[in-house]
């Protein structure tokens, strides 16, 4: 029997989180039977696992992604296990594992779109960071038997970045809507005003600010509800802006999975002015949810969209006012 290790650490972070928890829940149905699998997770997300993956075995661990602990505990728990293959789910590795191993890279926006706002760090320590990013990106890119990306617009970054070598062993794999959504119920609606919705983070690629300025420039008749984490990027952005502009917004801080799926069915549209994504998430869970979708003139969202939404120039306030 084969022995395959998985790194689900982040299963409950924002995108990557979604990934892990739909593969988790898909696994036991669709996994061969000749294989068995080991998780490593962290202490709290040990009896999730457990419960969704129930003839797994479980390593749990304290290392957290771009740490120490990773490089060092981490390794020696996974070597332990004598796999057969271990998959890498984000870039954050032991650089000096050995063992044979496949990635999945989610996308590349640090090294395409860097910029000191979108760390909270000064920029001695951002320079730094960014250059252990590239570093970790690089040697997993060159170890990894296989590379799954989330769309073929990564994997043509990945080709521009690393070199036509890589091309074969990179194996675009489109992302799913959460299983958790499918089936949460829909609340009365918790918006009383019609509504154009964002979803999602607001590091400066997200271009949400951008997004706020067209929008009151606009005079649009909705509201502007932004749906996302409540944190140091979310709070910038709401300091450079005047009482008068936030009068526009609403602001839904971390909302449960049935808050999002309220606020899915009853918006008038999703609105995503992101200059980088790797996918996409929040525009296939507006389609799946059936509303209209305005979004950015990206690559990746014209090769998960095609022509079935309005699009903008996302560097455009004009553009954006005029979608």
């Amino acid at each position: 029997m084969k022995h395959i290790g998985v790194d689900v650490r982040l299963l409950f972070q924002t995108g990557v989180g979604t990934y892990l928890q739909n593969f988790l829940h898909y696994l036991p149905k669709y996994a061969p039977k000749n294989i068995s699998f080991t998780l490593y997770c962290l202490p709290q997300d040990a009896q999730f696992v457990k419960d969704t993956v129930p003839d797994s075995s479980i390593r749990i661990t304290t290392a957290l992604w771009h740490s120490v602990n990773e490089q060092t505990t981490l390794l020696r728990l996974i070597q332990s296990d004598h796999l057969d293959l271990m998959h890498f789910t984000y870039f954050g590795h032991p650089l000096f594992y050995k063992g044979r191993c496949i990635s999945t890279i989610h996308d590349v926006t640090p090294l395409l779109f860097a910029t000191g706002k979108a760390s909270t760090k000064n920029p001695l320590v951002y320079a730094i960071k960014k250059f252990v990013f590239s570093q970790t990106l690089q040697h997993q890119v060159h170890h990894s038997e296989v590379i799954i990306t989330p769309s073929h617009t990564v994997k043509q970054q990945l080709i521009r970045l690393y070199g036509d070598s890589i091309s074969d062993k990179i194996v675009p794999l489109y992302e799913g809507v959460s299983y958790r959504l499918l089936s949460e119920q829909v609340d009365e609606n918790i918006v009383k005003s019609p509504y154009l919705l964002y979803v999602g983070n607001f590091y400066p690629h997200k271009n949400v600010f951008t997004l706020i300025k067209a929008f009151i420039k606009s005079n649009s008749p909705y509201l502007l509800v932004l749906a996302g984490p409540h944190d140091y990027f979310l709070n910038r952005l709401l300091t450079n802006l005047s009482d008068e502009e936030k009068e526009h917004l609403v602001v839904k801080n971390k909302p449960t999975l049935r808050e999002l799926v309220t606020l899915y069915k009853n918006a008038e549209a999703l609105i995503h002015p992101s200059i980088s994504e790797g996918f996409g998430l929040p525009l296939v869970e507006a389609m799946h949810f059936g509303i209209p979708i305005i979004a950015s003139h990206i690559p990746v969202f014209q090769e998960i969209l095609g022509n079935s939404y309005y699009s903008f120039d996302p560097y455009d306030e004009n553009s954006i006012s005029s979608a």
